[in-house]
């Protein structure tokens, strides 16, 4: 054991050494300037502030994951995102002396300090490594920006000062532009210069001229940085850019750069062996020590310490995503408020749904980790499963299990419907949909309220049986509270209850209203919000209709009158008793799921008519502004922006910028 100990100091001794290396060679990813705007996008007039702030970050993750496969290719990439909102343009590009792997390591890192200007309408960030910007306007062959550019001056070290010629001389050689890339060294002073692709050759001159001026500021201190809008340049008496040559007006590493990387590749494979193979043999008794070692050290509270989803690399769920290549994308099913879903392949051949999580930066991980326990502690047949996540990467992913179907308001109201769904499938749904929410209200150890029930939110699996989704905005409601007031609603037109519009009150009775209003379209094959018999809803028309003793008529006539009676009449009823207008006349879901299920139950007759007309309802669910008061939220900060774009929506284009001059 002593030998062992001295062993792992000598390991203990030789990383941080061996880090302090490789950044030697990293090319940098240490932040030297974060500019954001302070102006935001403006709302439109149909939306709330938080609704802009939403459609900005999924614009802004388009644009990204765009960049993202350029910069792999190229080293760079630009692109435009337009259409029925606010364009939105961006930038990125990395010095051209990194390797591949150094650039991509780079932009996510800027893409995720990048991601603090959202939601103003401008940001620009400046790392040692790359650049990325983006704005509200084709910025692309912009140079000089008196607003924005600036120099950043290095501290003197060890009271040391520079020779003002030495600089003079490399910014001067440096700052010809010829090659848009430049490295110079002369007296122990070391100089780059580097313009953006979309730069033309003039405006690349022009910009590193004014650079020059600003870098040379800043002797006689050991180091200096321009940060412009068209540009990088920087000087130090360190070296830390790669050995580079120029072969048909590209830059690549030298054969003695690439010497360096053989040498460092050896020492990573012998210090790999080391840390593999050692600790293997000395410490196979204390694994489960080890492991809670390993959890403190990812920064997670110890109720996350077997949480399965910190098994989940971002790197292998991306790369099962193929890099969350559009045509993955499961369209809507799972894509709720808070994020879009894909479909992954994992290394063992498994097929799963990643959920990547649209995050405000206003709040962080405390809340994510809040939703993760809530929603891994879901078992149920008609729930949707929670395989793990993963926050290691500049993004945080939900791991679901895949279903293969599509969501129930596709399978309904889709337009590429194929066949109508049959009366028995409509009946085995509803009844699933009612065993789920029914163990979330009182199965599950917790009062878990889901607040946005909703057909877009049920998902089939491969014998089409429902399973309960997107829990971004479920709550976790204490036992001894009646009801919480709550500042954030599902406003979904149509499926909000009435004390919710009201008076902010929230109790499992919200997700009992919209089951309720769910089961009745489910039953008329139609949406309530676009129902068109005058100014009624589609609840009206079931209430009258059962007024009138004729219930089962507003049963989806594309049946052809092929259901069974008394089911239809029975779940129709029920529907009636759960959106009546007072909560407390509402059954609980277990009492609905007998009504449903058991033939001897005796269904009781609704007190009340349903709540308002569809116009009231629109009228009010858009001035909707809830205060909070005493919750658990399992809301998680990351689900900060809205639905994604579907056909039919929010129209946007995005285009590649052309090639270089």
């Amino acid at each position: 054991m002593q030998n062992f100990n001295i062993l792992w100091g000598i390991i203990i001794f030789i990383i941080p050494w061996f880090l302090s290396r490789v950044a030697c060679f990293n090319g940098g990813i240490h932040e030297a300037g974060l500019i954001c705007d302070s102006y935001q996008y403006p709302a439109d007039d149909d939306d709330d502030g938080d609704d802009s702030d939403n459609k900005l970050m999924q614009n802004w993750m388009v644009v990204m994951d765009a960049i993202s496969f350029q910069v792999k290719e190229h080293g760079w990439g630009a692109q435009t995102l337009v259409g029925n909102w606010h364009p939105m343009y961006a930038l990125g590009q990395c010095r051209r002396d990194l390797n591949p792997t150094q650039c991509y390591t780079c932009f996510t890192q800027a893409r995720q300090l990048l991601s603090r200007c959202v939601p103003n309408i401008s940001g620009r960030i400046y790392l040692n490594g790359c650049f990325l910007r983006y704005d509200n306007y084709a910025f692309f062959e912009e140079t000089v920006d008196n607003t924005h550019d600036t120099n950043m001056c290095g501290p003197t070290e060890r009271g040391e000062t520079v020779d003002p010629s030495h600089v003079t001389s490399v910014i001067l050689n440096v700052s010809k532009g010829e090659h848009r890339f430049a490295v110079d060294e002369e007296g122990g002073v070391f100089a780059f210069a580097q313009c953006w692709e979309t730069v033309d050759k003039w405006g690349c001159q022009r910009c590193l001229r004014e650079a020059a001026k600003r870098v040379q500021e800043c002797v006689p201190n050991t180091e200096g940085k321009s940060l412009f809008t068209g540009c990088f340049m920087r000087y130090s008496t360190r070296k830390f850019y790669n050995d580079v040559v120029v072969l048909n007006d590209r830059w690549t590493p030298s054969p003695r750069e690439k010497h360096k990387w053989i040498i460092l590749g050896c020492v990573i494979s012998a210090i790999l062996v080391i840390l593999l193979i050692i600790p293997s043999v000395f410490l196979s008794k204390n694994r489960t020590t080890l492991h809670e070692k390993r959890n403190k050290n990812f920064g997670a509270s110890p109720s996350f310490a077997n949480v399965a989803g910190f098994s989940f690399r971002y790197d292998v769920l991306e790369k099962g995503t193929d890099h969350f290549d559009p045509t993955n994308k499961l369209g809507m099913q799972g894509d709720g408020n808070h994020g879009s879903v894909y479909k992954a392949i994992l290394p063992s051949g498994r097929t799963v749904a990643v959920k990547r999580l649209f995050f405000d930066t206003r709040q962080w991980t405390d809340v994510l980790f809040n939703e993760i326990n809530l929603i891994h502690g879901i078992q149920h047949k008609n729930v949707v499963k929670l395989l793990g996540c993963s926050n290691d990467g500049p993004e945080s992913l939900l791991v679901y299990e895949f279903l293969p179907n599509k969501s129930l308001d596709q399978i309904l109201f889709g337009k590429d419907s194929e066949n109508v769904l049959a009366w028995e499938k409509r009946f085995q749904i509803i009844c699933g949909i009612a065993e789920g929410l029914a163990y979330l209200h009182e199965g599950s150890g917790s009062k878990i309220v889901h607040r946005d029930i909703k057909s877009s939110n049920i998902l089939l699996d491969e014998a089409l049986n429902p399973k309960i989704v997107d829990f971004g905005l479920a709550l976790c409601v204490a036992e001894k509270k009646s009801h919480i007031n709550t500042t954030k609603i599902a406003k979904t037109l149509g499926q909000t209850a009435p004390e919710c519009i009201d008076r902010g009150q929230l109790t499992e009775k919200v997700d009992i209203y919209a089951f309720g209003m769910m089961v009745i379209e489910i039953i008329c094959g139609k949406k309530n919000g676009v129902f068109t018999q005058g100014s009624d809803s589609l609840l009206h028309y079931v209430w009258k209709n059962y007024m009138g003793n004729n219930i089962t008529i507003s049963v989806d006539h594309a049946l052809h009158g092929n259901f069974v009676e008394e089911q239809a009449s029975n779940a129709l009823q029920a529907s009636l008793l759960c959106t009546q207008s007072s909560p407390t006349l509402r059954p609980s879901m277990s009492e609905v799921v007998q009504m449903l299920t058991k033939k001897d139950y005796i269904i009781p007759i609704p007190k009340e008519q349903p709540f308002l007309n569809y116009t009231k309802h629109r009228t009010l669910a858009s001035t909707m502004s809830i205060m909070s008061n005493g919750l658990t939220s399992a809301r998680s900060s990351f689900h900060s922006t809205t639905s994604s774009l579907h056909p039919g929506e929010d129209a946007i284009l995005l285009e590649n910028l052309p090639q270089p001059r």
